[in-house]
């Protein structure tokens, strides 16, 4: 347990000295504008770029794993929205956000780091995988699911459009799909390309740490949503055993997959969920305040699930 909690005490102090950081500095959040910026266009797809350039294109194509990790999180969201819906009569704009509470973690910004010290480079394919494919499910299903409720009036073509766009053209997709390029064919950039590549990478995650703590610092908790045990427990314990069980049925995975799933199924609630309730203006204070104290609760709880993912004590495949 030692050697567990020695490996996240970086990635969590890295968050607390971006909060110390903001709350000593008084900078305003848009400072952290162009720091973002960097993040997801240039240090973030580098990262993705790099992991899955170098991998074996026939490792890249295990469409299970990947509908199946994305399956295993849209069960969890389903949970989520029903019990808002139906138990707790709220709107179906603010159940769409409860559900992305429960199930959109922070794979971007803390997933790669972390998976990569805990389990080396043969995570490197089914984190990228992960991340670039399940934003990608995230970017469409958010403008749907508010687009059926009647907060996005635009014609449906458009919404249609801007969907595809957000998709096709977002950095993560992107230069995962140069990755596969260059796995597929087997080139690969010249010495300074590979360096700059490289540099890149080695920033993303303590520059999105950082941002998280900043980001985290400047969203004070003004209003804590009813719901908040509930999506917490969802978040932080019941989606990974959701994923597990769900991969273990679909296929038969490496268990460095299957811990790597798990371990970004463990991750607090992305900011990202935040962003959406604020373009849509739906469910605003409550969403900031869950993501800021879901991550501090994972203080607690992501030791525990890296524990149990890495002493053995759960078997690779609950179906055998």
């Amino acid at each position: 347990m030692t050697d567990v909690v020695a490996l996240l005490v970086p990635f969590f102090g890295l968050i607390l000295i971006g909060y110390l950081a903001a709350r000593a500095t008084g900078q305003p959040l848009e400072a952290l504008g162009w720091l973002n910026t960097f993040i997801i266009y240039a240090a973030l797809p580098a990262l993705f770029f790099k992991l899955v350039s170098r991998t074996p294109v026939e490792e890249l194509t295990r469409i299970d794993f990947v509908l199946g990790e994305i399956g295993a999180v849209y069960l969890v969201f389903i949970v989520a929205f029903l019990i808002g819906y139906i138990l707790r009569r709220n709107s179906f704009e603010d159940c769409t956000i409860q559900g992305f509470t429960a199930c959109y973690g922070n794979i971007g910004y803390m997933g790669p780091g972390l998976a990569l010290l805990a389990f080396g480079e043969a995570a490197a394919v089914p984190v990228a995988l992960i991340v670039c494919l399940e934003n990608a499910a995230h970017f469409i299903v958010a403008p749907a699911m508010m687009a059926m409720a009647g907060d996005d009036r635009r014609p449906i073509h458009e919404i249609v459009g801007s969907i595809v766009r957000k998709v096709a053209l977002h950095p993560f997709i992107l230069s995962t799909a140069l990755g596969f390029a260059s796995a597929a064919s087997g080139l690969q950039l010249p010495g300074p390309g590979l360096k700059l590549v490289d540099y890149l990478a080695q920033a993303a995650a303590p520059c999105a740490l950082f941002a998280m703590g900043v980001t985290l610092a400047l969203r004070p908790v003004k209003r804590i949503p009813a719901e908040l045990v509930s999506l917490a427990v969802l978040k932080l314990i019941l989606l990974p055993l959701s994923v597990y069980a769900v991969l273990s049925l679909v296929g038969d995975f490496e268990p460095v997959w299957m811990h790597a799933a798990m371990l970004l199924a463990a991750l607090p609630t992305a900011t990202n969920v935040f962003v959406i309730s604020q373009q849509y203006g739906v469910w605003q204070e409550r969403a900031s305040a869950s993501v800021l104290i879901i991550t501090v609760a994972s203080i607690v709880t992501l030791p525990i699930w890296l524990y149990v993912i890495s002493s053995g004590m759960l078997p690779p495949d609950l179906f055998p």
